[in-house]
């Protein structure tokens, strides 16, 4: 995964806009849940917020206060640090969280969680709970014509093609001692 998201750095946020191998698809509503994700976030009150798997800074952009961003792609966090230029950005790895116990009142993370494999997921709820009291999760939302785990084949504008796991998140799915987690997900056409 790590050198796929070094690859898809440049086109990552293509997904978002909706263009580049993106633009032909029929996603009802995309813009609108893009921008009521958008202001999701913005509506977050403003704390010191870590965002794990930060990517191109996308959706780190709209959070508030004192923002740091961590991602395991370079070229990801190169992108970031032109959209964020305010937020610390550190290369590292996003499991064990490189920060001091209590270091953060809010962990975030958007479209990560759900890449993550069971005792994966375990060790970042741990390592989540260990740095901040609060956790916002940001995935995609279970829809009645896929699996809830699969692996997808994702192809790149460059053609190179790449295999990766993808799994739907919900509430459920977080460990119960998160007293103060909150899920945002939409299901494309809902």
């Amino acid at each position: 995964m790590k050198a796929y998201y070094d690859a898809r750095a440049p086109e990552y946020d293509d997904w978002y806009l909706g263009v580049g191998r993106y633009a032909h698809l029929e996603r009802e509503h995309w813009d609108e849940s893009v921008r009521e994700l958008e202001l999701a976030v913005a509506a977050l009150p403003p704390t010191r917020t870590l965002d794990v798997a930060c990517g191109t800074g996308f959706l780190t952009r709209h959070l508030r206060g004192d923002v740091t961003g961590l991602d395991q792609s370079t070229r990801m966090l190169a992108v970031a640090r032109k959209r964020v230029p305010d937020a610390g950005l550190f290369h590292d790895d996003a499991l064990e969280l490189p920060f001091e116990d209590g270091a953060f009142d809010r962990v975030f993370t958007a479209h990560f969680y759900g890449h993550l494999e069971e005792d994966d997921r375990l060790t970042f709820l741990a390592a989540a709970r260990r740095v901040a009291d609060e956790l916002v999760v940001v995935d995609t939302a279970r829809r009645p014509d896929r699996e809830a785990v699969q692996w997808e084949e994702r192809i790149l504008k460059d053609e190179s093609r790449w295999a990766c796991s993808s799994a739907t998140s919900s509430r459920s799915s977080l460990s119960p001692s998160w007293a103060r987690a909150r899920c945002w997900s939409r299901t494309a056409g809902s």
